[in-house]
This record gives structure tokens, sequence and C-alpha cells, in this order.
């Protein structure tokens, strides 16, 4: 009877100890759920690791920090966080989440992101058995610009200029023109400029000699797929080249009207005998020097008469 217990009990012994051996043979590995976490600028993103297979790590030093940095995002040891060994532009920006800590699983909270956060963390568990290994996450930051404008400068000869401008953008956004109905326009030209706070500032001009309707300005982020759209009209009058010379013509030919009324005037008044004045005056605008001014008025008429239609033609 004796020897049927004790057979029981070190069968029983046996089987624990088997057990032991298995699970000591089983190897632990840190993974993540994600390997690639998205957050906006003043938001909060979370950085998620497993011990598998189910593990409690309550008593492992868990250990975040970011790529290139010497002290880490956040510490945990023995049990609970270790303070003043993050680095200062983390303090009071983590939350530690260990919920499900006795199954392997902790998680690690960012607020308030900014653009400096931008990058590769890594996430490594170790004990004092010996065991040690690391999961690598990486952050991507995003902002989309608050405010896009466009600005119509006066027209000139080569036609009229559109300026897009938008700013608070990263990562650094992609701009182009578009016409009313959907169609690519290719800008004159295309820049850029980074403020301290890495945040993109875009610049985008179009020059354009016909009515193009409705100008579209769009920015959208490559990483969210986001996009900003923002629109003018472009009036016909603004290309009506034939009114700005006609009206042109009309001021000269004013301006040429009141000068020989006034000459008229002045010389009839500066004599007793205004006729006959009158007459010896206009006998000099025979004189070679009237002449030639006369042409070259008539030719430079001519010529702002001619130009509207050879714009028109091109």
């Amino acid at each position: 009877m004796m020897k049927l217990k004790f057979s029981y009990l070190s069968g029983y012994c046996g089987y624990l100890l088997f057990l032991q051996v298995m699970m000591s043979s089983e190897k632990l590995m840190v993974t993540t759920p994600t390997r690639h976490v998205l957050a906006r600028v003043g938001g909060h993103a979370e950085f998620s690791c497993q011990v598998t297979p189910l593990h409690s790590v309550e008593y492992m030093e868990v250990r975040l920090f970011k790529s290139g940095h010497s002290q880490p995002v956040y510490l945990y040891r023995g049990g609970h966080g270790v303070n003043g060994e993050a680095a200062p532009e983390y303090v009071n920006r983590t939350e530690f989440v260990k919920d499900a800590i006795g199954k392997g699983r902790v998680a690690l909270r960012i607020h308030n992101i900014s653009i400096s956060d931008d990058g590769l963390y890594q996430c490594l568990f170790s004990d004092d058995s010996g065991f040690i290994d690391v999961a690598s996450m990486n952050l991507s930051v995003t902002a989309v610009g608050l405010e896009t404008q466009i600005h119509v400068q006066a027209p000139d000869a080569d036609g009229v200029m559109v300026e897009c401008n938008s700013g608070g953008w990263f990562p650094q956004p992609q701009m182009e023109w578009r016409d009313s109905r959907g169609k690519t326009l290719p800008p004159s030209s295309k820049s850029y400029s980074q403020d301290e706070a890495r945040f993109f500032h875009m610049k985008m001009t179009l020059l354009t000699n016909r009515s193009q309707g409705s100008i579209i300005c769009c920015i959208f982020n490559p990483v969210t797929g986001e996009e900003k759209q923002t629109s003018v009209f472009l009036a016909n009058d603004l290309f009506n080249q034939d009114g700005i010379w006609m009206t042109f013509l009309v001021s000269i030919a004013c301006i040429m009207l009141f000068l020989f009324v006034m000459y008229f005037i002045c010389f009839y008044k500066s004599s007793e005998h205004g006729f006959g004045r009158l007459h010896r005056c206009l006998s000099k605008l025979n004189s070679w020097p009237i002449q030639i001014l006369s042409l070259l008025t008539c030719a430079l008429v001519l010529f702002a008469v001619y130009l509207p239609f050879r714009i028109r033609g091109k």
C-alpha cells in the first residue's frame, strides 16, 4: 500500500518537473501588434508590446527608448516606474498601461505629440535569468495645414500671376494646380521652407494668359492622404487686353484734344486780333518739326491698335 502511494507521489513530482522543463525550454519573444504607429501633432501615440508565449512580466525590466537616444522614454523596473531615468523631453508626457501585465502585455502612451517625436522606437524586456528581447515600432507624426491662401496679382503683359501659400504641414506635402474640370495644370514655380518647429510652409505660383475659370490649389499629406483645396475664379475681364488698350487710346486722345484746345485759347487771347494770330499759328503747324511729331504720334496710335490683335492671335 505504501509502495502504491509512493509511486503516485513520484509520478506527480515527475510530471511537475517535466512541465517545468518544458516551460523553461520555451523561448520567450517580444512582439508588437503593429510596426507602424500614426499620430497627429498635439495628439497621443500608443506603443503596445507583448511577450509570447503568455508570461507575466510584472517583475521584468521594461524599457522603451527612441533610436539614437541614450536615455529611455520610460523605464519600468521592480514592479514600478523609475523616476529620473527618462529623457527630459518626455517627462510628464508618458503613461504606462499595465492592466494586462500578468499576461505579458504592456503599453506606453506618449501625450502632446510633437514633430520631434517622429522616428523609430524600441521596446526592450529583460530579467535576471538572462532573457532579453526587443521589438521595434516606427512613429509617423503628421500635421495638416490650417489655412491656405490664394493671391492674384495685377495682370501685366505676360498674363496673370496666381500664388498659393499654406503652412503648418508635416511631412512635406504634395501640391498642384487644377482647373474646374480637375485637370492638373503645370505650376510656374514651387518652393518650401521649414520653421524652428519643423513645420513645412509651401508656396506655388501659376502664370496664365487666358481665362481658366476656377483655379484650384490642392495640397495633400502623403502619409494620411488628407487633402485641402482652395479655389479662386479668374474673370474674363482680367484677360481683356483690348479693353485695356482702348482705355489707353481714349486717354491719349483726350489729352491731345485738351492740349489743342488750350493752345487755341492761349493764342487767341494773347492778341487783340485773335483770328490773325491764329492764322499765323496754323501756318507754323506746317513746319517740319511739327510734321515729324505728328508722324510719330500716328505711328504710336497704329502700334497701340495693332498690338492687342497680335497678342490675341498668339
